[in-house]
């Protein structure tokens, strides 16, 4: 049987986690050192800094995965950079804070509230009065009515990723007075302040194709503390540039310039400085750790780390660390071949500049789930996929990827909501925690029990699967084999049902960005063997692995994340909802990769989005996450890391956690 997908941003967003690679994510602000770095762990680190004290002037060059595939959040093309530069340049009307609650944008909106709810829902949005596009003419009604026949899904011609919310909607009009909108609903919609951010100007929405193709890589008009610049496809750069129409704060930079420099270049970028921000992974900032005074870097000769040591190389004086370094490689070297001299003097200059970072690091409002595959095979009962979910130790897998990078180890205990946000509560009770005997216990119901003798030996469950050294788990990640497939064999009795042994086929991305999440695969399955159920290991692309494997349904097992929402009566319902049956006799998956779901879980996201009182809506959402954990389709492990090597010198930049970046307070501290 064939699955349909839904396209939409959800996807987009899903496929980058996927890959190990992604997006902005507790709860207590750190407090910062002397140098800015903070403390870490928390809900963020930008060494945040009063706008007094921070200089006017200067460009900030940011590396991003890609320019943007267009300018245009609503387009099926969108992605993260998209995201960025709208942020910049767009209205957003209200923005999130540190704990992920949406917040009124008073440099758009002097007011915005539901002033009817019956027998029609009706909220009016009081605009400031000093609100305008680039061009002079004032935002207003017809900006939002534009954007929303665009995005209401009737109209076809529009390549909308999505139309949730604004499909509510039966009327936008012009309000009391020449700054206010009256937005009547046909149907009641909680997560009203989702819509209209950001808002696009008329000149993009009103016609399909200006709205399809006509801000793929310009947008003309702007209303923000930046404005689109040059794009230069060819050096892989795109300018935003201090706008002055803008009539809030100004921006405190030039300009901000975003850069595309693929992951795996990202540390070669910092080494020579091409960049000033950069999110990175845990090998870099560990590299720029070492740099800042620890050990010597991998690949560094320890004659050019020897500078740090410090007391016999300049200690008392005023020249700084790299210099001392530096000059001593300078002296070794005279006695050497200039090839090694010429390696070391480059290995200096290298290990000095990343001296100059530091590494703002926090959880990101995103976590990595283990996707249980319930379609078809031994996954689609029930009784299977509890006790693979009991045999999982969460904490231990947290402990691993979290504690080395001095974040906090917590298991996220909802699928809806990250702790720290208003109505968080933990429903992972529903499933159960960690117990061995009890998931042997639920697959002896199912059917699953050992062998007479005690031990089989599974087969591999797909071609490419070999049999695998069955070493330690994280051995790939550390530099083992990688083999195309392999296999974890069982270390409990193995379980079979009618003389065939339970393996499950575990896909993980095999690119250098995804180390984590083989590491993390690894363990699992070391985990499952231990309940006798055997896993193989098969090793994709990472370019192949979503669309070719999740979203296809061509797995088991797999390790992908999903980004927390501030909304997730609309957000979280396609990744939750149970797969219909098309006409054609295929399956609606939507984006519910798990292909688990029920009609009672539909129901209660429906309550949660349609119910206008917070309280009785996140009531809702929690009875929903209860079902949710209990029907163990997906179990959240970790929040994944978010590592922001930047400037020692910028402020307001780094590792944003759930807030929304202030665009126009960036930049370099006085």
């Amino acid at each position: 049987m064939t699955d349909h997908v839904s396209p939409g941003r959800a996807v987009r967003r899903a496929a980058l986690l996927a890959a190990g690679v992604l997006l902005p994510l507790p709860v207590l602000a750190g407090c910062a050192d002397d140098d800015g770095g903070g403390a870490a762990g928390l809900a963020q680190d930008i060494a945040a800094a009063p706008r007094g004290r921070v200089a006017n002037g200067g460009t900030v060059r940011w590396a991003v995965d890609a320019l943007p595939g267009t300018l245009n959040a609503f387009h099926t093309d969108a992605d993260r950079a998209t995201t960025q530069v709208t942020g910049a340049v767009l209205p957003s009307l209200f923005t999130l804070d540190r704990t992920g609650t949406p917040q009124r944008n008073a440099d758009y909106l002097t007011a915005a509230d539901i002033t009817r709810r019956e027998p029609r829902q009706v909220v009016v949005y009081k605009l400031n009065p000093k609100a305008r596009w680039s061009d002079g003419r004032p935002i207003g009604a017809a900006d939002f009515l534009a954007q929303w026949k665009a995005l209401r899904g009737t109209d076809h011609a529009y390549w909308t990723a999505r139309n949730a919310g604004y499909d509510r909607i039966a009327q936008v009009e012009q309000g009391a007075g020449p700054h206010e909108v009256k937005v009547t609903f046909a149907r009641p919609y909680a997560d009203w302040q989702a819509l209209f951010t950001p808002l696009y100007p008329k000149s993009v929405m009103e016609n399909a194709d200006d709205f399809n193709d006509g801000a793929r890589d310009r947008l003309p008009v702007t209303a923000g503390p930046f404005a689109v610049g040059d794009r230069n496809s060819d050096d892989g750069t795109l300018t935003l540039e201090r706008d002055r129409h803008w009539w809030g704060a100004p921006a405190k930079l030039d300009r901000l310039e975003l850069r595309a420099v693929a992951r795996g270049k990202r540390a070669e970028a910092l080494s020579s400085g091409d960049v000033d921000v950069a999110e990175i992974d845990a090998t870099v900032a560990k590299k720029i750790d070492q740099a800042s005074g620890g050990a010597a870097p991998a690949g560094v000769p320890k004659s050019v780390h020897a500078g740090n040591a410090g007391a016999q190389a300049g200690a008392g004086e005023d020249t700084p660390r790299g210099e001392v370094a530096a000059d001593a490689v300078r002296a070794q070297a005279a006695a050497r071949g200039s090839e090694a001299a010429a390696a070391e003097a480059r290995a200096a200059a290298a290990l000095k500049t990343l001296r100059g970072y530091t590494v703002r690091r926090a959880l990101q409002p995103a976590y990595t789930q283990l996707a249980l595959n319930g379609g078809s095979g031994p996954l689609a009962d029930n009784r299977v996929r509890r006790a693979v979910a009991r045999a999982i130790d969460r904490q231990t897998l947290a402990d691993t990827v979290l504690k080395p990078l001095r974040l906090p180890a917590t298991t996220p205990g909802s699928h809806l909501l990250l702790a720290g946000q208003e109505g968080y509560a933990d429903h992972s009770d529903a499933v159960g925690g960690t117990d061995t005997d009890a998931a042997k216990t639920l697959l002896a119901d199912a059917g699953w029990r050992s062998g007479r003798d005690g031990r089989t030996s599974p087969q591999p469950a797909h071609g490419d699967a070999q049999a695998g050294h069955g070493g330690a788990p994280g051995d790939a990640a550390a530099g083992g084999p990688e083999k195309a497939g392999e296999q974890i064999a069982a270390r409990a009795p193995a379980v079979k049902k009618s003389g065939r042994p339970l393996t499950l086929r575990f896909v993980v991305p095999d690119g250098p960005a995804s180390a984590e999440l083989r590491t993390v695969g690894h363990r699992i399955a070391t985990m499952l063997s231990r309940i006798g159920i055997a896993t193989a290991v098969q090793k994709v692309a990472d370019d192949r692995y979503f669309q070719d494997h999740i979203e296809a349904g061509d797995y088991d097992l797999a390790l992908y994340s999903w980004p927390g929402t501030a909304y997730p009566s609309t957000d979280a319902r396609p990744v939750y909802a149970k797969p219909q049956p098309a006409p054609d006799g295929s399956l609606r998956v939507g984006q519910n990769y798990t292909r688990v779901g029920s009609d009672r879980v539909d129901q209660l996201f429906d309550e949660a989005v349609s119910d206008l009182d917070p309280k009785a809506a996140r009531e809702a959402l929690n009875k929903a996450d209860a079902r949710i954990w209990a029907a163990a389709g997906s179990i959240p492990l970790y929040q994944r890391p978010e590592l922001v090597a930047t400037k020692r010198s910028l402020v307001n930049v780094g590792s944003f956690g759930f807030a929304a970046p202030r665009f126009q307070d960036i930049g370099y501290a006085k």
